[in-house]
């Protein structure tokens, strides 16, 4: 089930009921890519959310009629193959964790909150291939989502006034890497040596909805070659 509405003067939203998944975001970037061929410069942006598309016009060539027939027809069509291939051939981005309490001041904390060791800490949250299903909060920044329900923690009530660049954090089921230093309220256990947003890359944001992601436990010696400080 979805709904079709509007998103300020020239903006269109499309927003599907239900939990957030996998072959949902697929489908919904799906439709994003369609839709930049479908109506070239007359859109200006689009944004992929959990379970929303949001479509923003040029103001003054918008037909708002037609951008909604073509929307609802699009949300109700089976997922373009071809797309999905493109999807699935993505490469794994691997990026590599120091897990230490000196660079991670939750670590200690959440194994004995949940009662686990910090190696089983450690190891629940490296297994998984994680799905990127949305951006936002900062630049570069990703949702990453399933962890463990082990590792099920709530935002700290409080957040911290400055978190630091290439932290690795968790907060109920999702994890990410705050990209630049920035107020947080996410549960720290790691630290990504990696640049996740560098505006002289292209593109900037090492990470973009759709991708699968694992994270790479390594040594301080590791860390620290690859560009790490504490």
């Amino acid at each position: 089930m979805f709904e079709i509405g509007p998103a300020g003067e020239c903006g269109i939203r499309l927003v599907f009921s239900g939990e957030p998944h996998e072959a949902l975001t697929s489908k919904l970037l799906s439709i994003q890519h369609s839709a930049r061929q479908r109506f070239g410069t007359e859109l200006i942006d689009s944004v992929v959310g959990y379970t929303t598309l949001t479509l923003f016009f040029e103001p003054h060539n918008i037909e708002r009629d037609r951008a909604t027939a073509w929307l609802q027809e699009s949300a109700g069509a089976d997922t373009d193959e071809a797309f999905l291939a493109q999807l699935a051939a993505r490469p794994v981005v691997v990026l590599p964790v120091w897990y230490h309490p000196s660079v991670a001041p939750d670590l200690e904390w959440l194994a004995e909150e949940n009662a686990l060791s910090v190696d089983t800490v450690i190891d629940l949250h490296s297994d998984p291939t994680y799905f990127a299903y949305a951006t936002g909060f900062a630049p570069g920044f990703c949702y990453l989502g399933t962890t463990s329900p082990k590792l099920a923690v709530p935002r700290l009530a409080t957040p911290r006034s400055e978190v630091s660049a290439g932290s690795v954090a968790l907060a109920d089921q999702q994890t990410a890497v705050y990209p630049g230093p920035s107020p947080g309220g996410w549960r720290l256990i790691g630290s990504c040596p990696l640049r996740l947003f560098n505006l002289k890359a292209s593109p900037p944001a090492l990470l973009t909805i759709g991708d699968s992601v694992r994270f790479e436990p390594v040594s301080e010696s590791e860390f620290r070659a690859l560009g790490g400080s504490v």
